[in-house]
């Protein structure tokens, strides 16, 4: 495998950690001393997979890594390969420096975190969890977010929502089409997904997002953030809460938990009226809520015997927050600060989910930062088409990360 040869190159010894036919994580270590101690490691944390693509929509070779007007194009430049090679130049920048360390430094690349298959970091944790077991770590989850031209903020992931997937199954009889019936398992499917685009669970504020929107308010225009700071008042709190998710799509799934339909399946041929139809809901959930209250809500919007909702295996599992106190944390928030010229960095629970969620369910005070200024066109790339990574703002990340993490892990005298 590839990284495995570059850190060979580099004189580390790493490890294979096979999962499933055809997927293994990479792990290596830098040690402190020669008795480890796990409680203070820290463990840098990327992915190796990517989601597909859609070739046909993009403009270059998503899996070429064409560098073109400034930018690196390709599947996984920001979502995570980018990380992923952030983390390996400081893991090696650790080595040649001969840094005197105070605690193991941990290198891994772990398999199947888009997915969440069998080779998924549960897995990983369940089979390995002896060879990278550490107290800190640092992952994707959080952003640099531009605005203007100028980092606004840097968003530290200690969260993060928890993801479901919900099948809807419509059912009827199966027949030609040139006789339609009124229990076409199209039609009720197709009514069931138009009731449940329109579903808006009701706001509910973690205390890691009253930490972002107290932060977030001095950030942005007296407007928006008069709406903000009145999100949790009695006279205006409903319409407050309505202005800040109009605002915007990432504070809107912040402060509730959501449903999109993702998939759609009916049909054998183009004049059969197919018994079955069926579609996909990713629901993801804030830390703590149930999968029962939206089971319920929606079941009730549906209202159709000829339909019904099953939640789907591999379900996520909610982690508890990564502490706001720790040495990790601010050792995170004051040099990523300083690197882009004093902007602020709050505490962020991201929309979307990361390994690190696995990684608190086992202790570990796990972070989310790709190190990278982004601004919100970059952003809305990851996981689309035509994903991109600005070349100076990787070189930046680079930099910071190592700042970071050598602050955190060198020993001082």
């Amino acid at each position: 495998m590839y990284v495995s040869n570059v850190l060979q190159k580099e004189g580390i010894k790493s490890e294979m950690l096979d999962l499933a036919p055809g997927r293994s994580a990479v792990v290596a270590r830098l040690r402190s001393s020669v008795v480890p101690d796990p409680s203070k490691a820290l463990l840098l944390v990327a992915h190796l997979d990517t989601v597909p693509v859609d070739k046909s929509r993009w403009t270059v070779d998503p899996f070429s890594g064409v560098i073109k007007d400034g930018y690196m194009y390709g599947r996984g430049a920001i979502d995570d390969k980018g990380m992923l090679a952030a983390n390996l130049a400081v893991f090696i920048g650790l080595k040649r420096s001969n840094a005197h360390l105070n605690r193991d430094v941990i290198f891994l690349a772990t398999a199947d975190e888009e997915g969440s298959g069998d080779a998924s970091v549960r897995t990983l944790i369940a089979k390995y969890w002896d060879k990278f077991a550490a107290g800190f770590a640092i992952n994707e989850g959080g952003n640099v977010f531009v605005k203007n031209g100028k980092v606004q903020y840097i968003g530290v992931q200690a969260s993060e929502k928890v993801a479901v997937n919900v099948a809807v199954i419509a059912r009827g009889t199966s027949g030609h089409a040139s006789q339609p019936t009124k229990d076409n398992s199209v039609v009720h499917l197709a009514a069931a997904v138009a009731k449940i685009g329109t579903y808006s669970a009701p706001v509910h504020l973690t205390a890691i997002v009253r930490r972002y929107f107290e932060g977030i308010a001095a950030l942005e225009d007296d407007e928006i953030a008069k709406w903000i700071r009145s999100m949790d008042t009695s006279d205006r709190g409903e319409h407050a809460q309505r202005v800040v998710a109009d605002a915007s799509p990432l504070w809107n799934s912040m402060i509730r938990d959501t449903v999109a339909p993702t998939m759609l399946s009916a049909g054998i041929a183009s004049n059969v009226i197919p018994a079955e139809a069926r579609a996909n809901l990713n629901v993801r959930l804030l830390p703590g809520d149930p999968i029962s209250t939206v089971m319920n809500d929606l079941n009730k919007l549906v209202n159709d015997p000829a339909v019904r909702l099953e939640i789907q295996p591999n379900a996520g599992l909610a982690a508890p927050p990564s502490s706001l106190e720790s040495d990790f944390y601010n050792v995170i928030c004051r040099v990523a600060s300083r690197e882009f010229g004093g902007a602020p960095s709050l505490p962020f629970q991201s929309t979307w989910l990361t390994d690190s969620a696995q990684l608190r369910l086992h202790s570990v005070q796990a972070y989310g930062l790709v190190p990278f200024p982004l601004t919100d066109e970059d952003l809305k790339r990851m996981h689309g088409d035509d994903e991109r990574i600005p070349l100076a703002a990787f070189d930046k990340g680079v930099d910071v990360l190592t700042k970071i993490v050598t602050e955190f892990v060198v020993a001082r005298y």
